[in-house]
Parts: structure tokens; C-alpha cells; sequence
């Protein structure tokens, strides 16, 4: 059975990221905010600082690294286990409390690194240690449907030649390597879509430009054109056979393992804007009364406990999400649930604050205004809430996507 406390070995982690949240990513938020396309030079030291807590088993990093199934969790099948998801997602929720874009920004806790610790080989594993990957799906033809892929990768000898273009590629600059997804051959459809991992300094793989944007502006942002790419078939991610039967599955198993982590950065940006929402309501005599009902309090107060109800929710599909993978229970529907609520309460409750706040909410003073720009992007990648809502409707009424679009 969940319990939804804190794992008790996790909390000293956890405080430790809301202090690092709190002295380095809040610290500098609005500087990188109005500074985009800058590298925040901040991180580096930050990141040594999560790789030397990984590499001697104090830390699970920000979200990167914890997202593998292993096998060995065979072992003990009914123990109740708190493992890396659930202690990754806990670290983005402290995190993206101090800011979303900076973490986005973290060297080698890039989503492309979520998508190697999740389908790559264990040798693959290994060779990628200390790679900082961005993932490149979306293309100028698709935004959420990822079937629609059409960057191709056809077989030369031993290696794969990559054409196509790859947008909104989160990280695709900074990144010394990109997480390509591309189809062995499109007659075959979902099935023979395959995860490829591509040096920057690959010969016909170029960053063509950054894009400007409405949040996230530390974090860039970058349109990728693979022109001939030759890459080394060790280079694709798993298994290259395509198995028609599983279809999709592989390739959707990256998502039931980063979805729960975008879901995760939701709920820690709308804590942020919540606790601070609290703090100038109560500067301004609202009082927020537990022991009555909220129609007998003013809207304000009444707005403040509809929102902390629905943030609730979604912290709680979140680690649900979370605690049945590290358990070894499919989660593909709760994944998808955390992610739809998260991301449609994170956006919310961040615009709300900032009608609450007035004036306050909508100037730089405070950062309510930046937080309710950040979080749209969280009901947007890694799958609208559009799509969620349809791959939930499709588990529940047990229909393909083909019967239900």
C-alpha cells in the first residue's frame, strides 16, 4: 500500500533541495529570466555538487537519473519499495518550487538523460555516464502525436543515416548530446519508431536557431536539422528489432517515466505561487479559516482553499504515478492522470495568484507573474493535456488509438 508521507530516508535529500532550490535557483531566477539565452554559469558548480551526491548514493539528482526499472527489483516483490522516481520526482517538486527553468537548465539532467536511464542497454548505460542529453521529438508536421514522426533513419553497413527536423528541443544547445527519435521505416507505423543518441559534434546535426519565449527563458529552446547524420548503430537506444505486436509500447515507456517528472515540476512552481499568495493575503487582513465553510468566507479565502484542494490532487496522482514504477505496477494511466491534472492546476492556480495579488501579480516585484508564464509550458511538453485525456479515455474504455482519436 502507498504511504504519503515522505519516505523517512528521503528527507534529509529532500530539505537539502529546497535549501539548493531556495539559495541558487530562486537567487537567480529573475536574472536569467531577463537574461535569455544566457548559460547560467551558477550551475556548474551546482551540478558537480548532484553528481558527486549520486555517485556516493546520497542523491538521486534532479530528476534525471532515477527513472529505470531495474531488474532487481524482482527481489523482494512484496516489499513496499520507495525507490528513484519516487525521490526524483520529490527533488523537482523542491526544485521547480525554486525554478522551473533553471532546473531545465541543469547539465546532465536533461530529459533526453530520463529517456536513456529508461529503454537504454546496460553497456549503453555505462557509455553514456556523464552525457547531457536533450530529447528531440516534436517536428514542424506534429506537435503531441509522436506517431507522426517522420525523421527517418535508414540503414548504411553499420551505421544509421538520420534526416529530418527536430523544434522546441528542450536543452538542445547547451546539450553536448540529443536523444533523436526517428522511424526505421514509416510503412511499419508506430513500430518502428527508435531512440537514437547523437553527439553535437556529429557531422550534419546543427542547432539552425534559439527560440524566444514566454517562460522558461533560462532554459533554451532550440530548432535542430539533421542533414545526413551518420550515426553508429550502437547508437540506438535498446533493442533495434521492430516488433509490430508491441507497437508503440517501447517508445511510450520513456513517457510513463518523464511524465510523473513534468507533472512533479507543476506542483512544486504552484506551491510556490500558493505559499507566497498566502503570505500577501494575509499582509492584507484576508483571513483563511479551516473550521468554516468556504461560501462563508470571502473570495479570496474561498479561491485560496479551492486551489490548495486541487493542488493536493495532483502532488498526490503524482506520487502515485511515481510510487506503482518504482514498485514494478504498470502506471501508464496514472503517469498520463498526474500529468493532466498537474499541468491543468499548475497553470491555474499560478494565473489565479496572480489575479489575487493585483498589481503585486502582475509586476516584476514579485515573482508571481513569472511563475504563472513558466508553468504553461508544463501543460504543454511531454504531451498536452489534450493527449493525456485521450490515452486515459483509451486505457479506461480499452479501445486503440485508432478507435478512439
Amino acid at each position: 500500500m502507498i504511504n504519503l508521507d515522505t519516505p523517512k530516508k528521503f528527507r534529509a535529500f529532500i530539505d537539502q533541495a529546497n535549501q539548493v532550490a531556495d539559495s541558487f535557483l530562486r537567487a537567480n531566477a529573475r536574472k536569467y529570466d531577463l537574461a535569455e539565452h544566457a548559460y547560467p554559469k551558477e550551475l556548474d558548480l551546482l551540478a558537480s555538487l548532484i553528481d558527486g551526491m549520486s555517485d556516493s548514493g546520497e542523491g538521486q539528482g534532479a530528476g534525471a537519473a532515477g527513472v529505470r526499472r531495474s531488474e532487481d527489483d524482482d527481489k523482494g516483490k512484496n516489499k513496499v519499495k520507495n525507490g528513484t522516481n519516487m525521490s526524483s520526482v520529490l527533488s523537482v517538486i523542491e526544485m521547480c518550487w525554486g525554478d522551473v527553468g533553471l532546473l531545465l537548465s541543469m547539465p546532465r539532467q536533461g530529459l533526453g538523460n530520463s529517456a536513456i536511464a529508461s529503454v537504454a542497454t546496460d553497456e549503453q548505460l555505462e557509455r553514456y555516464k556523464g552525457t547531457w542529453a536533450a530529447m528531440a521529438i516534436t517536428e514542424p508536421s506534429f506537435g503531441s502525436d509522436s506517431a507522426a514522426i517522420k525523421t527517418t533513419a535508414v540503414k548504411d553497413g553499420d551505421h544509421y543515416v538520420l534526416n529530418g527536423e527536430k523544434i522546441f528541443v528542450t536543452s538542445g544547445d547547451r546539450a553536448d548530446s540529443v536523444v533523436v527519435w526517428a522511424t526505421l521505416d514509416k510503412s511499419l507505423g508506430r513500430a518502428a519508431i527508435k531512440s537514437f543518441v547523437v553527439a553535437k559534434d556529429t557531422p550534419g546535426i546543427r542547432v539552425e536557431r534559439l527560440e524566444h519565449k514566454l517562460g522558461i527563458r533560462a532554459s533554451d529552446t532550440a530548432v535542430i536539422v539533421l542533414d545526413n547524420c551518420r550515426v553508429h548503430e550502437s547508437n540506438l537506444l535498446g533493442s533495434p528489432e521492430i516488433d509490430v505486436k508491441q507497437g508503440f509500447a517501447g517508445a511510450m515507456a520513456t513517457f510513463d517515466n518523464t511524465r510523473p517528472l513534468v507533472a512533479g515540476m507543476a506542483v512544486g512552481c504552484a506551491r510556490a505561487s500558493l505559499e507566497l499568495i498566502r503570505e500577501l493575503l494575509e499582509k492584507a487582513g484576508v483571513e483563511i479559516d479551516y473550521d468554516r465553510p468556504a461560501t462563508a468566507q470571502s473570495y479570496a479565502a474561498a479561491t485560496f482553499l479551492q486551489m490548495e484542494a486541487d493542488w493536493e490532487a495532483a502532488l498526490l496522482l503524482t506520487l502515485e504515478a511515481a510510487w506503482l514504477a518504482d514498485n514494478r505496477k504498470p502506471n501508464s494511466v496514472e503517469a498520463s492522470m498526474s500529468k493532466a491534472k498537474a499541468g491543468r492546476v499548475g497553470n491555474d492556480i499560478t494565473l489565479r495568484c496572480v489575479e489575487l495579488a493585483g498589481t503585486l501579480g502582475y509586476s516584476e516585484t514579485e515573482f508571481l507573474e513569472k511563475w504563472a508564464r513558466d508553468s504553461k509550458i508544463l501543460d504543454i511538453f511531454e504531451g498536452t493535456q489534450q493527449i493525456q485525456q485521450l490515452i486515459v479515455a483509451r486505457r479506461l474504455l480499452n479501445l486503440s488509438s485508432s478507435q478512439l482519436k
